[in-house]
């Protein structure tokens, strides 16, 4: 439940930093995204105060972390367009960062344990290096498809993603792990998927809406280009007439 807040602290940051203009469609679809969630897990655990602030925290700070990751990736000055260029430059960061953790929580049981360091079999050991680098795979392609769908999207819409695929597993956990829902949980679940689908269609709108924008600053740059779209709008166009006048 206070993991879905993350998307109320994107929001926050991407108006703070200009990246979004406040608009009621907006708001109104984090609202519903961010309600339903909380009423399709709602009583769905205990509640424990120092697990609420540790996600809390962690919410606050993967908002500000997938804005900024916006601005970078999409300021042309930079030069951090491509997803492997801001890869390249974050994941040492990235690396150092969770390195001490690793070593003061699971250093000591991963230097004694008999699967790694200790090993008595080689087959074990390459089956154990081998599950680890296939791991490092699906990592590799997580980071750079999540960083690829903000440089084209927002860090908005990489939650609303996440967000989806957490209701995903909530639903399967329900059918195969035999987890009971009230019908609260799936008045919430009904609420948090037409929030997705209202930002999916909205997002096809604005963008094109976009697109015809676009299309129509290059015509009017272009006097050939919009005498061919003003032929095609009133449906009496012809390849003859367009080339004489491109001639």
């Amino acid at each position: 439940m206070t993991k879905s807040s993350a998307i109320l602290f994107i929001l926050l940051f991407s108006l703070l930093f200009k990246l979004e203009e406040v608009r009621v469609t907006l708001l109104l679809v984090v609202l519903l995204i961010a309600g339903g969630l909380f009423m399709f897990t709602y009583k769905s655990t205990q509640f424990n105060a120092q697990g609420f602030v540790l996600v809390l925290c962690a919410s606050f700070l993967g908002g500000i972390r997938w804005t900024l990751t916006q601005i970078l990736l999409q300021k042309a000055e930079l030069g951090l367009q491509n997803p492997i260029d801001i890869m390249f430059h974050l994941q040492p960061l990235m690396f150092l960062g969770l390195f001490p953790l690793f070593a003061v929580f699971e250093g000591l049981p991963l230097s004694i344990s008999e699967k790694l360091f200790r090993f008595h079999e080689a087959g074990m050991l390459f089956s154990l290096v081998g599950k680890l680098f296939l791991g490092g795979i699906l990592a590799f392609g997580l980071g750079f498809s999540e960083f690829l769908l903000v440089s084209r999207t927002s860090s908005l819409t990489l939650s609303i993603a996440g967000i989806f695929k957490e209701i995903c597993i909530l639903f399967l956990a329900t059918r195969l792990l035999g987890d009971r829902l009230s019908l609260l949980n799936w008045l919430g679940f009904a609420v948090c998927l037409s929030g997705i689908s209202l930002h999916v269609i909205l997002k096809a709108m604005n963008s094109k809406g976009e697109k015809a924008l676009k299309l129509h600053k290059e015509a009017s740059s272009d006097p050939d280009l919009e005498l061919l779209l003003r032929h095609t709008e009133r449906g009496s166009c012809s390849w003859p007439l367009w080339r004489h006048n491109m001639d």
